[in-house]
């Protein structure tokens, strides 16, 4: 592949075109199939032992094979792939997870599927890594906002949807029609990817920072450490909902619960897209008090349905736009090293994922399953916190990236 950029074609940089709607939401879509990739197969545990002939909890390993990778690799190939022009790298990407992921569907053994998930974890990586500056870059500058929050739609739509739908699709037919059906699902996205999603040039040699001054650029640290405590918080109960619900005595099944929490989120992503650029900072602070207030409905109203049903609304409202604020700021704090900054994004998101499926289990030992809410409301403060300590280096005002918001307020003071 080359790194020549000067010939690449790209969109105009000029504040007058139009918002690429459909290549934003092809974009989307890549969000789709990463999130119900890893989250697939925790909805297809016993079918998938059952039909391996091996224990549920290997088969769990097939979620953290796929996080693993998705921490190991995603810093360092993005590190050596940012001069790479943008959509031939996601290509590649998009056909490495393909590939991936159609072995795990046929493997008959359960090493080669933990290896192949393993992979498929590295190259969702590598797309999570870019996937954000690449909807910034090929959209107008006044409405990089609306951009991420188009693009991060396929997030949340994957929690909600993407791993009940692979539940269904397995029980229906066999476990394995449902990775077929990701994989043949990536093969439509790529060929969009041709066809409506512009290029865009990769980072000249002379702009790239070294790796670890990336990492401490102003304003950076603080958005990780925000990603890593406010993910952590939302996927210590997310993941334990079952044994919550069924300390309250409410007859509320999980199902329920995420399915609320899951329309509530496209709420989230909505409003986040009406706001994002105008008012990022106040928006950002807003949601992570309103998710702090979510928990502490669920630990002090777990006895009343109204009361669990409201806080799942908020908890989706307040959570499911996140992804498009966080990467904003992450954006923006990196600016011409966007890409590498966005790249500590998915390794902090795992790292969380990860902790909160330790750190619950170690809660539910000592404590009953009540400690989850006050958990998710005490870590939900300290990211509140965060957010307001961090308003002048990394959650500013702007939604535009350093360099862009100069080039943007030249075009519009230009006479």
């Amino acid at each position: 592949m080359s790194t020549a950029t000067a010939s690449v074609p790209v969109m105009p940089a000029t504040t007058e075109r139009r918002l690429p709607v459909v290549a934003l939401i092809t974009l989307a879509l890549i969000g789709f199939i990463l999130i119900a990739m890893e989250t697939m197969p925790a909805g297809l545990l016993p079918d998938i032992a059952s039909g391996m002939g091996t224990s549920e909890s290997t088969v769990g390993l097939f979620v953290s094979a796929y996080a693993l990778g998705t921490v190991i690799v995603t810093v360092p190939a993005i590190s050596l792939t940012r001069g790479f022009r943008r959509r031939p790298l996601l290509l590649v990407g998009v056909a490495g997870l393909i590939l991936a992921n159609a072995v795990t569907a046929v493997s008959p053994d359960v090493t080669v599927s933990l290896i192949s998930r393993f992979v498929a974890g590295s190259f969702s990586g590598v797309i999570w890594g870019m996937l954000a500056n690449y909807a910034i870059r090929i959209s107008p500058p006044a409405r990089s906002g609306l951009a991420l929050s188009i693009m991060s739609t396929g997030a949340p739509l994957g929690f909600a949807f993407g791993t009940p739908l692979g539940a269904f699709i397995g029980g229906a037919t066999d476990w394995r029609w449902s990775f077929i059906g990701l994989s043949l699902l990536g093969l439509v996205v790529g060929a969009l990817i041709l066809v409506v999603v512009p290029d865009a040039p990769g980072l000249p040699a002379s702009g790239r920072l070294p790796l670890r001054r990336v990492l401490g650029l102003r304003g950076v640290p603080i958005v990780l450490v925000v990603i890593v405590v406010w993910m952590l918080a939302h996927s210590t109960l997310y993941t334990y909902v079952a044994p919550y619900l069924r300390v309250t005595g409410t007859g509320i099944t999980p199902d329920l619960m995420l399915l609320v929490y899951g329309i509530a989120s496209l709420g989230g992503v909505a409003l986040v897209g009406a706001f994002l650029d105008r008012h990022p900072r106040a928006l950002l602070h807003l949601s992570a008090a309103t998710f702090t207030a979510a928990g502490t409905v669920l630990l002090v109203g777990h006895g009343s349905v109204p009361a669990i049903l409201i806080a799942a609304v908020l908890w989706g409202v307040s959570f499911g736009g996140t992804a498009p604020q966080l990467q904003n700021a992450l954006t923006h704090a990196g600016g011409d090293n966007a890409d590498i900054a966005n790249s500590f994004l998915p390794v902090a998101f795992n790292l969380a994922i990860f902790g909160a499926g330790i750190l619950g289990g170690l809660l539910l030992t000592d404590f009953d399953a009540l400690i989850l809410p006050a958990t998710m409301a005490v870590l939900g403060l300290a990211a509140l916190g965060l957010t307001l300590h961090g308003r002048r280096s990394a959650f500013t005002d702007s939604s535009l990236p350093p360099s862009r918001e100069k080039n943007h307020h030249a075009r519009n003071t230009h006479v």
